[in-house]
């Protein structure tokens, strides 16, 4: 049985946007303690729970960002809502951003029911624009249909579900214990919305890590400004335009932006910045943030390193490793990046690695149905100058017309060598030899603590040696990528690979808890 278990500051897979208001109330009056109120609480929202509603336009660009569109969706004012193209401070994107803000502040997202409902509108989403996600990520990155819909809908359903399976216990005050002075009085946290929240999402899984998010932030009861890649434009262009079919366009919009125009969205005061991404373009949204002192959520991918012990099943390990490796043809934050084993257990993997990317891909993966394609030009070349590294023992071929880079494995690469200075991100799996499992542990403890590490042995003695004296963001243990199919495990890097602790009880992000006295 492999051992999976995820390492990380926060305590389960999803939630949200949540401070925490410390709360005491007099027993005897039964009234908040004013002098201790740091904010006071909104009044209830007269509002009802949105319907299902009509299609309306969505802010694209600096022309359009201010969110040039009659507030309708599933919000409540079908067709008529405000429309919000003013410019604030000549800021393009100021005028969206008031709108929401004041759509928060009136307590609009506040009640349960109209959480449930965006959930609900969401896995609609899912289910009525299936084969559109389906098309629209095979033509953006050549991402087979199995991929697709695992990890672009089945999981993002997973995630719906489970939410709204606990949202009511989600939201119930915590109860705490008492000091003798207070037996009388009752004191508890309560979990608040941040408020507007800004969500980047990156193009690798550009409609899971688009979603997942955002489920935590409507759980939690924010507004949200959410801007998919622009990287996969047949995705981008899908969500900004039917996305808006599905929620409320007074509470949530998807901005379409380039380099340039994020730049002016991330001028604007946001309560919550969250991230995925690269780690260079992580510091130009912390700079940003610093501004307005904004907490920021950074999920920054790195190097994830594989142990392979010298007991072991080799066939099982090449499976399950080159499954991880080549999944979304590498383009995952979690795959493993490299292996570490002796000598002798590369010479036994070569071929069962060959075994195994011939039973995934056919002969010549070029040609197979379930093999994806690099997700652009730039990043294409990036990967293909990596295989200069070491020596080419399985894979090699490119061909820059179609992106597409063989399922390649690197023998006897060194630490110096360019696959080892950066994240792959690409079908490129290394193999850097090391003498035995205390090498391997001080290779991987030198370095960038990861978002993942893996280890394979039949001796659990070693795979628990790898997980005790190691570091990183998520383990698993004689498998690769599955703790993330479990929305009960928290998901996030350490150091370098997260900014910050991620997830946290109920949203795909952990957000720091902020106490208020009242």
């Amino acid at each position: 049985m492999p051992i999976n278990t995820l390492r990380s500051m926060s305590s389960s897979w999803m939630l949200l946007y949540f401070t925490s208001r410390v709360t005491m109330l007099s027993q005897e009056t039964g009234s908040s303690v004013p002098q201790l109120t740091m904010q006071q609480p909104l009044e209830p929202p007269g509002q009802q729970p949105p319907g299902y509603g009509k299609c309306s336009p969505v802010a694209s660009d600096a022309g359009k960002a201010a969110g040039c569109s009659a507030g309708s969706g599933s919000g409540g004012n079908v067709g008529k809502g405000p429309v919000i193209c003013s410019t604030v401070g000549g800021n393009p994107y100021a005028g969206l951003v008031n709108h929401l803000r004041a759509a928060w502040l009136s307590g609009k997202t506040r009640p349960m029911e109209y959480r449930v409902a965006q959930l609900e509108a969401l896995g609609r989403f899912l289910d009525e624009k299936k084969q559109e996600i389906l098309e629209a990520t095979a033509l953006d990155m050549g991402k087979p249909s199995f991929e697709a819909y695992f990890t672009e809908i089945l999981l993002c359903k997973n995630e719906l579900n489970d939410t709204l399976n606990n949202l009511s216990h989600w939201m119930k005050d915590e109860h705490v214990d008492k000091n003798l002075v207070m037996q009388l009085d009752s004191a508890f946290i309560r979990k608040d919305p941040y408020g507007v929240v800004l969500i980047i999402a990156p193009w690798n899984y550009p409609i899971h890590l688009f979603l997942v998010p955002l489920i935590g932030a409507i759980a939690a009861g924010n507004c949200v400004v959410v801007k998919p890649s622009e990287t996969t434009k047949h995705t981008e262009r899908l969500v900004a335009e039917m996305l808006s079919c599905y929620l409320d366009n007074d509470c949530f919009a998807v901005v379409t932006a380039g380099v340039q125009e994020t730049t002016r969205l991330l001028e604007n005061k946001f309560d919550y910045i969250f991230f995925t991404g690269s780690p260079s373009v992580g510091r130009i949204i912390m700079t940003a943030a610093a501004k307005h002192l904004t907490p920021v959520t950074l999920e920054l991918g790195g190097k994830n390193p594989c142990y392979v012990s010298d007991i072991c099943d080799v066939q099982n390990v090449a499976r399950r490793v080159a499954w991880g490796r080549f999944f979304n043809a590498g383009q995952t934050c979690i795959a493993p990046d490299y292996i570490l084993c002796s000598v002798e257990m590369q010479e036994k993997l070569m071929p069962a690695l060959r075994e195994a990317i011939t039973e995934f891909f056919g002969s010549n993966p070029r040609e197979s149905p379930d093999f994806g394609r690099i997700v652009g030009d730039k990043q294409f070349r990036r990967v293909r100058a990596l295989l200069c590294s070491g020596r080419v023992a399985i894979g090699g071929q490119t061909d820059e017309k179609e992106r597409y880079i063989a399922p390649t494995v690197l023998a006897d690469v060194l630490p110096c060598d360019p696959a080892m200075q950066e994240e792959i991100f690409g079908p490129i799996l290394p193999i850097v030899v090391v003498a035995n499992m205390d090498e391997a542990i001080d290779f991987i403890n030198a370095r960038p603590r990861p978002l993942a590490v893996y280890a394979f042995s039949c001796d659990s003695k070693v795979v628990n040696q790898v997980l005790e004296r190691t570091s990183s963001g998520g383990f698993c243990g004689n498998d690769t990528l599955m703790h993330v199919t479990l929305t009960s495990l928290p998901f996030g890097g350490i150091g370098r690979s997260k900014a910050l602790n991620l997830l946290a009880p109920w949203a795909s992000v952990i957000l720091p808890t902020v106490p208020k006295l009242c």
